[in-house]
């Protein structure tokens, strides 16, 4: 399996922005996630000018530093410093009356275009993140799938249009595969293996485009030493492609250092054995979470969150892959992953 070369994936270059229907509205207030928000993502983008964000070494980063209308920016500022109250603590203000919001961003490509917000602590300088996006029904069952399906918790709330997320940290795939795979302390075992368990974490749940830049890598000292786990901080294309390996990060050029270190440092037998741990991990999630993981799954199968032809082609290669014609009875994509977990 690890030992074909990666190859230029087909990712769609702009995918349907899919709104939230009643059923997943919801679902979303029953669990919690749907919540009244002081400012909205259009509010957000109601600025009067944007100046490019550079990187340390001058770099555009294809962010916009945002720049609102003076008579309205202490209000969108006492909003994002409520909004990050309700991601941190349920609401509670009083304790965040030292922070104050340093910079908010636009980001100019990809399908979200999600504004990303910096706020700091008066009291020693130390800051923090979030994110404010369009609420789009695909990266909402990606989010929840996360929170369910894989070793992360993830923390987000919706108001009608409006996604509020919290920042993800860890070190972009794409820096760590530029800058710290060559690390002699770090053991590349351990990085090989994590990449198998993150490439069987997404396949199973359908979270396609892993490129190396959608996905954080969370570096932890141990008391011999360092682990790491792969986390996804982009959730646009849950159940969206009709091709299968579009769901394997494995696939994606981007990826290829990462394979090589699993060509290099795993055996056959290794692979297999991470594989099934992590499968065996999977289904101890979703059955202890069965009530909400099953009431998610009925509402996604009742949503379109993909093209008709997407669909089928992905019903059908995962027919072939699992040697189960039971895909091919399979109407939705979330009909579609209700079978991928079962499987486990």
């Amino acid at each position: 399996m690890y030992g074909e070369q990666s190859g230029q994936q087909k990712i769609s270059k702009k995918k349907k922005n899919y709104p939230v229907n009643e059923q997943l509205a919801n679902y979303l207030l029953h669990n919690a996630r749907e919540i009244d928000l002081p400012i909205s993502y259009y509010e957000l983008t109601q600025y009067d000018t944007g100046i490019p964000s550079l990187d340390k070494e001058g770099n555009d980063t294809l962010w916009l530093t945002a720049i609102y209308n003076p008579n309205n920016t202490h209000r969108i500022h006492e909003g994002l410093k409520n909004m990050y109250s309700i991601l941190r603590t349920e609401g509670y203000g009083a304790v965040h009356k030292h922070l104050h919001i340093d910079r908010i961003e636009y980001c100019t490509f990809g399908n979200s275009n999600p504004f990303r917000i910096k706020i700091v602590n008066n009291l020693n300088d130390n800051y923090d993140y979030f994110y404010i996006k369009k609420a789009d029904a695909s990266r909402i069952y990606g989010l929840e799938l996360e929170h369910i399906l894989s070793p992360s918790r993830i923390n987000y709330f919706v108001d009608n249009k409006t996604l509020l997320e919290e920042h993800i940290a860890g070190v972009p795939g794409d820096i760590f595969i530029d800058n710290f795979l060559k690390n002699k302390e770090y053991n590349k075992v351990r990085i090989a293996k994590e990449l198998v368990k993150f490439n069987e974490r997404s396949f199973v749940r359908l979270l396609g485009d892993m490129r190396s830049y959608n996905y954080v890598f969370d570096i932890t000292p141990d008391f011999e030493e360092i682990q790491f786990r792969i986390k996804a901080i982009d959730f646009d294309q849950q159940s969206y492609e009709g091709k299968k390996t579009l769901y394997l990060p494995q696939f994606y050029k981007e990826n290829y250092p990462l394979v090589r270190l699993v060509q290099q440092h795993l055996t056959l037998e290794n692979i297999e054995q991470y594989q099934k741990e992590e499968r065996t991990l999977i289904a101890r999630r979703s059955k202890s979470a069965h009530i909400r993981l099953n009431a998610l799954l009925t509402v996604m199968e009742q949503d379109t969150i993909s093209l008709p032809e997407k669909m089928m082609q992905l019903r059908e290669e995962l027919a072939e892959h699992y040697k189960d014609d039971g895909f091919l009875k399979c109407d939705s994509m979330g009909a579609i992953l209700r079978r991928s977990i079962a499987i486990l």
